[in-house]
């Protein structure tokens, strides 16, 4: 791997954050996969197409994004070892052939100037500690005249996963957890951030549209609970109580997901922004 600016990022998505969800790459697809097709449309991708995936993970975006330029080639950038490891024994079962991973990060990444049509990215642009840095080098990644599209959560409290949290309010430290800063997930959920960010990276025409999509938590109550509890946000928030609160905060947040059970599912939505821009023809390089 290359040099790494986000070395915190670094350390968790190479950990326990990227081996969990690189185990459970159909969960998280299961969960998500309600936003690609708006991504991937809005990117415009043509069967042409040199395409970037920004925070790639197991690689889902990354392949779907290699059918549509089946004449083209589709790369996915992402920092985690374990995750990419997926990625890529996905796409050989797949037989997908043009389609490539590499490990590094895309805030400081040698991007090869104007080599990719579209760049896209579903839930990893918000990771970054230095977003303006990061924008401008995908930036000059792109072609003048090249698209980008990505997804990124909306406020939290449009968010029925983090609500569903919230019921623990009281057995969890949940203080400050979901409100907008960075880096992480919650980083860009105001949109005229957003468009400041982009616009500053040297970006235009940049649009942000709201999407929803219900996702698969789990077969049941106690499978979504226990499966919320043990990703990485559950995950931290258990590890400062004690394992009476541990069982209390499972019992809980299992009875508040039993009326969201129903054929075998537990359909939790969430919101997010599709944002769109463009590099332009002319100025920055």
């Amino acid at each position: 791997m290359d040099k790494v600016a986000n070395t915190a990022q670094a350390q968790a998505w190479n950990g326990y954050e990227g081996t969990q969800w690189a185990a459970a790459q159909e969960r998280w697809d299961a969960i998500n996969d309600g936003f690609n097709s708006p991504l991937l449309d809005a990117a415009a991708i043509g069967g042409a197409d040199r395409v970037l995936d920004i925070g790639c993970g197991a690689g889902r975006t990354t392949r779907l994004a290699a059918r549509r330029a089946g004449e083209g080639r589709a790369m996915g950038l992402d920092l985690s070892g374990p995750m990419l490891e997926r990625a890529r024994a996905s796409a050989e079962r797949e037989g997908l052939g043009n389609v490539s991973f590499v490990q590094g990060d895309a805030q400081v990444h040698p991007f090869e100037p104007a080599s990719f049509d579209a760049a896209v990215s579903r839930y990893g642009m918000t990771f970054f500690g230095d977003p303006v840095a990061a924008l401008a080098n995908i930036r000059g990644a792109l072609r003048p005249g090249g698209r980008l599209a990505f997804i990124c959560a909306a406020e939290a409290e449009a968010n029925e996963w983090l609500q569903a949290l919230a019921a623990l309010d009281g057995i969890l430290p949940l203080g400050g957890f979901g409100a907008p800063g960075g880096p992480g997930m919650f980083s860009l959920t105001d949109p005229d951030r957003i468009r400041s960010l982009l616009t500053a990276a040297g970006f235009a025409g940049t649009g942000v549209e709201r999407v929803e999509a219900a996702g698969d938590w789990g077969t049941d109550a106690e499978d979504a609970a226990a499966f919320l509890l043990d990703s990485g946000p559950g995950r931290h928030l258990l590890s400062q109580v004690t394992p009476d609160a541990r069982r209390l905060a499972r019992r809980v947040l299992t009875e508040h997901l039993r009326p969201r059970e129903g054929g075998g599912a537990v359909w939790l939505r969430s919101t997010s922004w599709l944002v769109t821009a463009v590099r332009p023809e002319t100025g920055h390089g």
